[in-house]
Formats: structure tokens, C-alpha cells, sequence
């Protein structure tokens, strides 16, 4: 109890801050009269010398430590319609009228002062280090190559991948497992491609094929399904944090919120069907206003960017640069594999990726805006609120006012170094990176990540398909290929898996074909007494992987297997709502509170960039499966299919 008591003091005892604490407050109900546009009865509300000094009325808007003497305070709690403020819109609630009072008689704590820009300190930086033979050493910046490995057994294997699985496993004196029982197959690849489980006829048809073709058939007819792209948008729309609202709301404000984010997730999801090729696929995220054959039903894939977090105070440049730091982390995590966004206050600690290669990649996005737009073209201008915008509205980007960024010292933006021009990062460069000259630089940008002279983008890509598929990536931090990361288990499958994706069109089909019909995917996933002494961690893939259901996929089988899952996708419903009968991949996904089930089951944190999910074993998962509502009626609905079936009790 002490303890508790002693915390309670600590927080208490801590003074509100305007930035922080009353802001986004007035923000959200009075700036748009009293604030850096305008300045009704010549009050501005995010100045500190206007606020103590008050408008046209003559009375301080705030005495520090006297509510009753501040004016504003008047005014938010007054009944008079006269004078009540705002005089339009929803009032303060009582939870933020008593933290503005607190604030005033705390002494109003404003450590910044806002209003006019200050004088900017320009600080002289040493000269940029030049990247060294040294530094492209490095296994991650070297051109992927294709190699022919050495083996002694000739008779296991599938596909050109076996042959490196078995080079390493005869080096280390361990031997493949055997090949998994049909049904045992059909179920693991059917769940693999789908997101589903296969239907008892599914599996009978397959165990019945004796067909040397039997294997192919199956994966054909699985990658034409329609539930390819729904399974292929749940590894995707993590990586680009993907949500429809934002982490923080004042009151009732929903300004920020993106009720048509949907738009983006079925343009992923019908991306994968018609298998655009990857690289393509990249470059329509960054810049599908400005490539070659793209179609206004292309402009919905700019989400990837226009979905970003936004921030409260968006006009100051703090704010700003906080957002471009998502840009850039998001970006260079999800395509190159690089932690870019570690070097916005120093030199990389651990990679040739310098202050100016960031601030290179933020001058990109702080030359790009945020736009709503209709369908037909049409800008949303103003404060709209969520629940007000058009169906029809997409949330992108576009170019804004080019801009080349001075660099932040120490990230301090008030003390800045020279301007960089906006560029591709030095060391995935060859020579000196040109300067972008086109807008914004998005579509230079996009070029530069998806050249086949960028020795990191296929490869990032395979290994994530790799991982997703074999339940272990062959490099186990899949957005980090930098040297604080993991080195890959085997490289040279690696490059020669990266080289022919390439080679193959950047096809993701190709990709997912070309490791599921491996005898290395199809293993048994039993263990051996001598695997387990001389691999116990499988590394060298002696055996499949066992590996646990996603929550998509767990709930999803709940529904198919129940005979209650709808197809179809489009505007997303909630997870709880109980005539919620799509797949999971078509919910609402929150910044602001995630879903209960979701977060139960280890779906990430929309709010960042997430490389691969937890997998936790927790009391309340149990107790959800014995009591949720959603298992019983799942429950029932199996029992009352099976009767309808003629299925005997």
C-alpha cells in the first residue's frame, strides 16, 4: 500500500505543461478562432504573451495561479449564451475544464513559447565521412549472386532450394525427416496460402491423388484463390502500420482518424491476387501519382505514407519532424531492411548511415502533404470530421512545396547544420547519390529502393515470404540487415532465392510456388533424436517447423468451420460486433485502444512499423476459448451444421 501511495504523490506532484498537457485541448476547440490564423477579438491561444495579456477585452486570458481571475476559464464554463466558448461545437468536457484549472493554478507551466519563430541557431558539423570498400563489405550491401551448392545425395529434393537445405545438413551429419502425411500437407499449405483450413473433400481429393502433379495442382488452385491476398495483406499491413485512426483523441475530435483506410487494405489484398510485381508494387506506394500506367485505382496504394500517424500542433516544426521520422522509419525498415531513422540525431552506431543520409530521406516527406481526396479528384479542405467525410475519399500524399532539410543537431531543431539535398542513402549508392530533382523526390525515391542494383530489396522481401512460410526467417530480424541485426542462416539460398525473384519478374507467386513445392516445406515436423542433439533450435531445417495459428487465422477457422464466414470485404466493422462475419483482415485496426482479441492474441501495435509478431501463452487466452461468446456461438453453429448434414452426435 505504501507503494501505491508514494507513486500516486510522484504523479501528483508533477506540474501539467501546456505543449503537452493543455494544447491539444485548445487545439481541438479554440485555435481555429484564436489561433495562428486567426485571432478573433485579438486573442491568440497558442502565444504566451497573448494568452497573459488577453484579447480586446482587457482581461489576461490566464493568471497563473488564480483560476478565478482567469478569463478563459470564464468563458469554457460559462452558461450565458453570450458568451460561452467555443460558441460553436462541443464544449470542453469537465475532465478538461478541471485539468486547464489545475494548469492555471499549478502556475501554468509553458516552457516553450510558440507564436513567431524564433532565431535559429546554425551550427557549423564536421564534413561527411566518405563510405569506405570497408563499409560495402558488408554481406547486406554486397549484389545478391546465385550459387550451385555441393551435395552427395542426389535422390532427396524438389526444388533448387532443397539442394542448399541439404548442403548444410550433411555438413553438420544430420539427415532430412520424411515427407508429411497428405492431409497433414494439404492442411499446412492450405492454411499457408488461404488463411483457412481445407474442407474434408479438399483433403480426401489430395490424399486420393497419386499424380505426380498432385502438389502443383493443389498450390495453383491455392494461389488463385481470392484468400491468397487477404493471407498475403495480414504479413503487409503490419509492416506499414497499417490503422484507421490515431494513438491519442481530444474529446470527441476525429479530424485525424481515417475512416477509409480500408481503400489502401483492399488495394493490398487485390495487389497480391493479380500478382503486381513487387517492385512495382513498392513503387505505387511511394509514388502512384507519378509512375508510368498507374490508374486513379491505383492512388488508394499513397495509404502506405497517407496513413501515417498525425500529430496535434502539426504547424510547429517539432511536430513535423516527428511525423517525417515515421516516413523515413517506416520506409526504410519495411523496404531496405535498415534502421535509417536511428540516425536522425547521430551517425548510425552501427551502420555507414550517416545524419545526412536521414535527413536526405526526410526532405522527401517534409516536400510531401497529406491529402483527403475523392475518387473524382475533389481535395477535402478543413477539419472534417470522420464520421462526416465521403465514402469516396482516399487518405494519400502528394507533393507539397519541395524542400531540402537542414539537419537537426542532435535532433534539436532549433539548432540547425547545412541543408541536405534530398537523395538516395550514399552507401546503397554507386558514387555519389544524385540529387532529387522531380517534386518531392517520391518517385526518384522509388526508383532507387526498387533498382536491381539495390542489393537489399529482394532480399528483404524473400526473406519475409521465407519466414512466413517456414515459421523462421533466414535472417531472424527481418527489417534489420544492418550489423546489429542477425546474420542470415543461409546466405547463399538467400541471394540465389533474391537473384532469380528478380529474375522471375519480382513475382510473389513465383516466390511462394517455389518454397512450398520443396521437399524442405514439405518435411515432417516430427522430431529426431539426433536433430534434436546436434540442431535442438532447427536451424538448418532438418524438420518443418511447428508453428502456432495467427489470430486471423484462428478466428477465421472458427467462422469457416462453423459455415457462418462471409466473404467480401470493403468499409471495415468492428471485431466485436456480432454480426461481424468477415475475415479478421477486414477489421477496424486502432492506434487509440486495439481490439481486446487482437491484442489477447499477439497482433501488433499498430502505431510502428512491426517486423514479426510475439507469440505468448497467457491465462486469459484459455479463458477467452472457454467463455467468449463468439467461440460458444461458434460452437453451436458447428453442431447445428453437422446435424443439418447428417452428421450422428
Amino acid at each position: 500500500m505504501g507503494l501505491v501511495l508514494c507513486s500516486a504523490t510522484v504523479r501528483a506532484a508533477t506540474p501539467l505543461d501546456y505543449d503537452k498537457d493543455i494544447r491539444p485541448v485548445l487545439e481541438a476547440h479554440c485555435f481555429k478562432c484564436h489561433g495562428p490564423e486567426k485571432q478573433k477579438s485579438g486573442l491568440r491561444l497558442d502565444v504566451k504573451e497573448s494568452v497573459l495579456k488577453g484579447g480586446e477585452s482587457g482581461e489576461p486570458a490566464i493568471v497563473p495561479g488564480s483560476a478565478l481571475k482567469s478569463h478563459l476559464l470564464k468563458l469554457v464554463t460559462s452558461n450565458d449564451p453570450g458568451e460561452v466558448m467555443p460558441p460553436k461545437g462541443e464544449r470542453l468536457t469537465t475532465a478538461q475544464v478541471e485539468m486547464l484549472k489545475r494548469w492555471v493554478e499549478e502556475g501554468a507551466h509553458w516552457v516553450s513559447v510558440g507564436g513567431p519563430a524564433k532565431s535559429v541557431e546554425i551550427v557549423a558539423v564536421e564534413a561527411e565521412a566518405p563510405i569506405s570498400e570497408a563499409d560495402r563489405e558488408w554481406w547486406a550491401f554486397q549484389l545478391p549472386r546465385m550459387s550451385e551448392p555441393v551435395t552427395t545425395r542426389s535422390r532427396w529434393g524438389e526444388t533448387r532450394i532443397d539442394r542448399f537445405i541439404l548442403a548444410r545438413l550433411e555438413a553438420a551429419g544430420i539427415g532430412p525427416s520424411g515427407a508429411a502425411p497428405a492431409g497433414v500437407f494439404v492442411r499446412r499449405v492450405t492454411y499457408d496460402l488461404t488463411g483457412l483450413p481445407p474442407t474434408p473433400e479438399e483433403v480426401e481429393e489430395f490424399a486420393a491423388d497419386r499424380s505426380p502433379a498432385a502438389k502443383e495442382r493443389l498450390v495453383e488452385r491455392l494461389l488463385a484463390s481470392p484468400s491468397f491476398g487477404e493471407r498475403m495483406a495480414s504479413l503487409w499491413l503490419p509492416l506499414a502500420r497499417y490503422a484507421e485512426d490515431q494513438a491519442h483523441q481530444v474529446g470527441s475530435d476525429t479530424k485525424f482518424f481515417y475512416p477509409n483506410a480500408w481503400r489502401y487494405r483492399e488495394w493490398v489484398i487485390n495487389s497480391f491476387n493479380r500478382d503486381v510485381p513487387y517492385d512495382r508494387f513498392l513503387k505505387l506506394q511511394l509514388a502512384a501519382d507519378k509512375v508510368e500506367g498507374a490508374s486513379v485505382d491505383d492512388l488508394p496504394a499513397l495509404g502506405f505514407v497517407g496513413l501515417g500517424p498525425k500529430y496535434y500542433s502539426r504547424n510547429r516544426l517539432d511536430v513535423m519532424a516527428e511525423e517525417w521520422e515515421d516516413r523515413v522509419d517506416t520506409v526504410s525498415r519495411t523496404m531496405l531492411g535498415l534502421t535509417v531513422a536511428c540516425a536522425k540525431c547521430h551517425d548510425h552506431k552501427f551502420d555507414p548511415i550517416h545524419t545526412r543520409d536521414y535527413y536526405a530521406l526526410a526532405g522527401v516527406f517534409a516536400s510531401t502533404k497529406m491529402v483527403n481526396r475523392t475518387s473524382g479528384g475533389v481535395e477535402v479542405k478543413g477539419d472534417v470530421k470522420a464520421e462526416q467525410m465521403d465514402g469516396t475519399t482516399m487518405h494519400i500524399v502528394e507533393d507539397g512545396d519541395a524542400q531540402d532539410l537542414n539537419i537537426f543537431i542532435r535532433g534539436n531543431v532549433e539548432r540547425k547544420g547545412p541543408a541536405v539535398p534530398r537523395r538516395f542513402i550514399r552507401v546503397l549508392s554507386e558514387g555519389e547519390p544524385r540529387p532529387f530533382k522531380e517534386g518531392s523526390g517520391r518517385k526518384e525515391l522509388a526508383e532507387a529502393i526498387t533498382s536491381p542494383q539495390n542489393p537489399l530489396t529482394a532480399r528483404v522481401m524473400v526473406n519475409r515470404v521465407w519466414g512466413m512460410l517456414m515459421g523462421r526467417p533466414l535472417v531472424g530480424t527481418p527489417s534489420n540487415f544492418g550489423h546489429s541485426g542477425e546474420m542470415p542462416s543461409h546466405p547463399e539460398l538467400l541471394d540465389d532465392l533474391a537473384v532469380r525473384f528478380m529474375e522471375n519478374g519480382w513475382s510473389v507467386k513465383w516466390l511462394v510456388r517455389e518454397i512450398v513445392l520443396s521437399a524442405t516445406y514439405g518435411q515432417s515436423s516430427l522430431n529426431s533424436a539426433r536433430g534434436m542433439q546436434m540442431d535442438a533450435g532447427n536451424v538448418l531445417l532438418w524438420r518443418m517447423n511447428r508453428r502456432r495459428m495467427t489470430v486471423e487465422q484462428w478466428r477465421d477457422s472458427v467462422l469457416f468451420t462453423s459455415g457462418r464466414l462471409a466473404r467480401g470485404g470493403g468499409k471495415s466493422m468492428e471485431l466485436d460486433d456480432a454480426n461481424n462475419f468477415r475475415r479478421t483482415v477486414y477489421a477496424r485496426i486502432s492506434r487509440l485502444k486495439l481490439n481486446d482479441l487482437l491484442m489477447q492474441f499477439d497482433y501488433p501495435d499498430a502505431n510502428v512499423h512491426s517486423e514479426k509478431r510475439s507469440v505468448t501463452t497467457t491465462p486469459a487466452q484459455k479463458l477467452f476459448m472457454l467463455n467468449s461468446p463468439f467461440v460458444i456461438s461458434g460452437a453451436k453453429s458447428l453442431v447445428a451444421r453437422l446435424k443439418a448434414e447428417g452428421v450422428e452426435e
